[in-house]
């Protein structure tokens, strides 16, 4: 397992979920939450500094059968401007099939609310999704998902 600190994201239409490693990359805990829009990258770099981030792990919505709508474009295009701002920090796209309903179930369970559960959604689906890919690569030892080339 490389060691440091990685970031995750959920990146949705209205906001993007933001999840970090501890540096041993062993467990996933939730930071915040990006509200899209101007500046949502920005900030989103600027935590890939602050936490001295050496990776960062952005989720695919895929279809049930591995396919990609327009969903996963617009995270592919995401991804891409964020690559190229935060280099040579890498991006890696994992696929998150099922993970904002599992977060969803996961903050029910707890007695979640509505509006405080859409609040933390994003950023539970941000763990889930980063916790995979820590899981994954304990297990194969290689970086989990493909790696984002930067847009120019």
């Amino acid at each position: 397992m490389r060691a440091g600190v990685r970031l995750g994201l959920d990146p949705g239409d209205a906001r993007v979920g933001v999840a970090r490693s501890d540096p041993s990359g062993f467990l996933a805990t939730p930071l915040e939450t990006v509200r899209r829009g101007k500046g949502d990258l920005a900030r989103v770099a600027r935590l890939v500094r602050d936490e001295e981030a050496v990776e960062v792990v952005v989720g695919l919505p895929r279809s049930l059968s591995g396919g990609e709508g327009p969903a996963a474009a617009k995270v592919r295009e995401f991804a891409a401007r964020l690559a190229a701002r935060v280099a040579p920090v890498p991006v890696r796209l994992v696929d998150e099939r099922l993970t904002t309903v599992s977060a969803e179930a996961m903050l029910r369970d707890r007695g979640k609310k509505g509006q405080d559960r859409r609040a933390v959604v994003d950023m539970a689906a941000a763990v889930l999704i980063l916790q995979h890919a820590l899981d994954t690569e304990r297990a194969t030892g290689t970086p989990p998902g493909e790696h984002v080339e930067g847009e120019a």
